[in-house]
């Protein structure tokens, strides 16, 4: 049997899922989104796109939506640089949804669109429990038969917007691999928090969409434990960018870095936000946030208001949030460097990357990477430094982020220069070149 965690397509990661309505009534042209959602280009193209035969199309104009992917894609997607996987409706509840979805993956799939060869896979909605997934990728192993495409050529991913779907994620890793089903060409996990409110019956004082951070945990686990990609839903409020961000960092504490993207604005947030920065950022918790410092002139300035700081006659006076403290240099030292941390850098951590190398080359397990700075606060300085052991563990953490530029840098030659302006052209080579 097949090891369930092996990745059994090239992409590791996957930082934008982009939507786009495959038919708008009343419109000349009824594919004019999907046109423009397929010359897309660099940071704004998606890493996924998803031409979306589903809610983001009336039901009414599906069957011409099906028929405006497979004309699109076969103009447009040998230039397309993501990925491209359409959603076709489904419900685990319904035969005829699930079948109408099957002729709509025929439509698209049949060579003589001159699609297919552009397609990577499919979206499946609403799935239930996991025989429900096993016929969705049943019917995909018809439509490979159907159209002579080789076997598991096409992907398949889901949308988990049920608590049966949420629950089969945890069966999922004991059925890839298993000779009865094809469920190898499992790719993404996608969340879809809208319809899993409602299949939950959850309510909120507000009306507003609960955070659900138990499924974007449990769809992150799901994924490791079977070697496939998660990606969270979709963030409504376009015009909260802070809002994205702050959600998207979340998800990446949890091992999720997809996000679902509604405009080509939030698919150039999502496939930045996971990179790491172009320039190191000091950090100071000042008892109510952490808040970032001003660099300048050497020194790593406090600019809020809830920390303050004072030389006296026998040490120093330190208020944080209106408590009073009298400390000693070195209490003052101590107290500054329990409270700031330091973000690191592309730069910070190839180069950090780099030296435990060499190190190892030449024999040694473990060294000490220190950090130093100066603090100021008030117009009183303080210097800090701390040291942080390396070994091989610690540089298989740092290397995640560096994997995913890496993994950026393999499958999307269309953003190179725009990462090469991010960071330059010395750091990008470094860093694709860190850990081979």
């Amino acid at each position: 049997m097949t090891d369930p965690t092996d990745r059994h397509y090239d992409r590791e990661f996957v930082r934008s899922f982009f939507t786009s309505p495959t038919a708008v009534d009343g419109e000349d042209d009824s594919a004019k989104m999907l046109r423009r959602a397929a010359q897309l280009r660099g940071l704004e193209a998606p890493d996924v796109w998803v031409p979306d035969n589903e809610d983001a199309t009336a039901p009414s104009m599906r069957d011409e939506g099906a028929r405006n992917i497979a004309e699109v894609v076969s103009e447009h997607g040998a230039d397309f640089p993501g990925e491209i996987h359409p959603r076709v409706v489904w419900h685990r509840d319904s035969p005829e949804t699930r079948y109408r979805g099957f002729q709509h993956m025929l439509e698209i799939a049949d060579p003589e669109n001159g699609a297919v060869e552009h397609i990577d896979g499919f979206v499946i909605p609403e799935v239930g429990d996991l025989d429900d997934w096993k016929k969705a990728d049943e019917f995909i192993t018809i439509v490979e038969t159907e159209h002579g495409l080789e076997p598991g050529s096409l992907s398949m991913s889901v949308i988990i917007e049920s608590g049966e779907a949420e629950l089969a994620m945890s069966d999922l890793r004991a059925e890839l691999g298993n000779p009865s089903n094809n469920l190898e060409r499992m790719f993404l996990l996608v969340d879809g928090e809208v319809d899993y409110t409602k299949d939950m019956r959850a309510m909120t004082p507000t009306g507003e969409l609960p955070e659900w951070p138990e499924l974007r945990h449990n769809t992150s686990r799901g994924a490791s434990a079977a070697g496939l990609v998660a990606v969270d839903g979709p963030y409504d409020d376009i015009r909260d960018v802070a809002g994205y961000r702050e959600r998207m960092e979340e998800n990446r504490a949890k091992g999720m870095t997809g996000i679902w993207s509604l405009t080509p604005g939030q698919v150039v947030e999502a496939n930045t936000a996971p990179l790491p920065p172009e320039s190191g950022q000091w950090l100071l918790d000042d008892g109510g946030d952490e808040v970032e410092l001003d660099a300048q002139g050497g020194r790593q300035i406090y600019r809020g208001d809830r920390l303050e700081l004072e030389e006296t006659d026998t040490g120093y006076e330190l208020e944080i949030g209106g408590e009073e403290r009298e400390l000693d240099a070195d209490e003052l030292r101590e107290e500054l460097l329990n409270r700031a941390s330091y973000v690191p850098s592309m730069d910070d951590i190839v180069d950090s990357m780099e030296q435990f190398e060499a190190a190892k080359e030449a024999g040694t397990g473990a060294i000490a990477m220190t950090r130093e700075a100066t603090i100021e606060v008030d117009g009183v300085t303080v210097d800090i430094e701390n040291d942080r052991m390396w070994d091989e563990a610690t540089y298989q953490a740092a290397k995640t982020p560096i994997t995913l530029f890496q993994d950026v840098y393999e499958h999307r030659p269309d953003q190179h220069d725009e990462l090469a302006e991010r960071y330059s052209e010395d750091v990008v080579e470094r860093a694709a070149a860190v850990g081979e």
